[in-house]
């Protein structure tokens, strides 16, 4: 609580939205012997996420007070994740952001996080090695270096690919849902609020901002692979028994609109994405507290033995319904005007010819038509029926005084984004603007 509350004072009183250069800077050596330094920094791509991470793991924290289990070391290594988020948001060193970025992964399934970091790695070298005796390891100083066209393309598909296993982007997505149906719904929280969204980061700062070429010539194939994610994920998460797996395939499928933006090279199309991240990073991490809320009170995880605790749990029926509605993206609601800006990133650009744009609006627009399938379906399936409502002994309590201030804290800003989501684009705008300078489509 008092990192958020110092976090967000920062923002308010040192930090200059209409500058897109790096602020904040805290740079020291570290290992004199090849150049590696301490060197952090914020700008506009940086401080929407670092501010969702200091109030996402507020909350989640709070979210874990029932943990009895070992809980100060699980409350240890929440702090510790908290920490490298952090450091992976506002490094400014391209080891550096290996390294943290490397060490909030480990709580994730560790197979298919180490073989990303791999790629990771080989890129981060590559890039620090290239044309130069001793490493070059500075972001800035990497945004300015010019690569062979071949050389570039082998360096994007390395980082595309271990960014692709945290989004993660499909078929590289399948330690997602077990992950999500094993841990406990505060790691959830993390997870799909934060975690996830430093895929979709690096994307960004590394694969977008240092490598623009070769990000050019990939991009149609982004927006392809964003555009069948969306439409795959949703019968998917339709097919889950599995409460949990279901909404994480939800955020499969989210994710295919922040890939779409970062493919359309629109200053709408990014601005999009980085909304999506932090709407969906609010979304995800609601509908999992939810979702482990109601397992505390019913200790039944599969929707297909579940049905009637609307009656006995209204206010639990009703923040769900409201989350849910807000995932399908409601009009008024965070998730709707971020969808809506990346269709029109997408429609605007000058990149694209008319008949590809028109045929991927059209395929997105099935996949939200597809979303409220699985996700009008969830609810019937949990609150609807008389199934538990019936059965004997089937008192529950409804949410207390803990979780309603969890859920409604988040709840203000998803309405908050929904009327005025220009607080939060007022944030990224200049930095995109700086990013897509480099691009000869715009």
């Amino acid at each position: 609580m008092l990192e958020l509350l110092l976090t967000t004072y920062v923002f308010c009183y040192h930090f200059q939205l209409d500058d897109p250069l790096i602020q904040l800077v805290e740079d020291y050596k570290w290992i004199n012997f090849f150049d590696f330094d301490w060197r952090l920094g914020i700008d506009g791509l940086s401080i929407g996420p670092i501010l969702l991470t200091g109030f996402i793991t507020t909350l989640a924290t709070l979210a874990a007070w029932p943990v009895t289990r070992d809980s100060r070391l699980f409350h240890f290594l929440m702090l510790a994740m908290y920490s490298g988020q952090i450091g992976s948001f506002s490094s400014r060193d391209l080891l550096l952001f290996f390294i943290i970025n490397v060490c909030t992964q480990l709580q994730s399934f560790i197979l298919y996080t180490a073989g990303g970091s791999v790629f990771l790695l080989l890129g981060v070298l590559g890039i620090g090695l290239y044309g130069s005796n001793e490493p070059i390891l500075n972001f800035e100083t990497s945004a300015n270096q010019s690569y062979p066209v071949a050389l570039e393309i082998i360096f994007y598909i390395g980082f595309f690919v271990a960014f692709a296993v945290k989004s993660p982007i499909i078929p590289l997505h399948t330690w997602l849902p077990d992950t999500h149906g094993e841990a406990h719904y505060s790691t959830c929280m993390l997870l799909a609020g934060i975690l996830l969204k430093m895929g979709a980061y690096g994307l960004v700062r590394i694969n977008m901002e240092l490598l623009p070429h070769a990000h050019s010539i990939f991009s149609p194939w982004l927006v392809i692979v964003g555009t069948i994610q969306i439409i795959y994920a949703a019968p998917t998460s339709s097919g889950q028994r599995n409460l949990k797996k279901r909404i994480a395939y939800s955020s499969v499928s989210h994710m295919g609109f922040i890939i779409i933006g970062i493919g359309s090279i629109t200053d709408t199309g990014l601005n999009g994405a980085i909304l999506q991240i932090i709407s969906h990073g609010f979304l995800g991490a609601a509908l999992f507290f939810l979702a482990g809320t109601s397992y505390d009170r019913i200790r039944l995880v599969y929707l297909d033995e579940m049905g009637g605790i609307a009656i006995p749990m209204p206010k639990i029926f009703t923040m769900f319904s409201i989350f849910s509605m807000a995932s399908l993206a409601l009009p008024g609601m965070s998730g709707f005007v971020s969808e809506l800006i990346v269709f029109f990133g997408i429609i605007t650009s000058q990149k694209y010819l008319l008949m590809p744009k028109i045929l991927i609006t059209f395929v997105m627009a099935i996949g939200m038509i597809l979303t409220p399938i699985y996700s009008l379906s969830m609810s019937r399936q949990m609150f609807y029926g008389y199934k538990l409502f019936n059965a004997p002994n089937s008192y529950f309590f409804d949410s207390g005084p803990r979780e309603l201030f969890v859920l409604i804290s988040i709840f203000l800003p998803v309405i908050g984004i929904g009327i005025y989501p220009d607080f939060v684009l007022s944030l990224s705008v200049d930095k995109v603007e700086a990013i897509l300078s480099n691009f000869i489509y715009r």
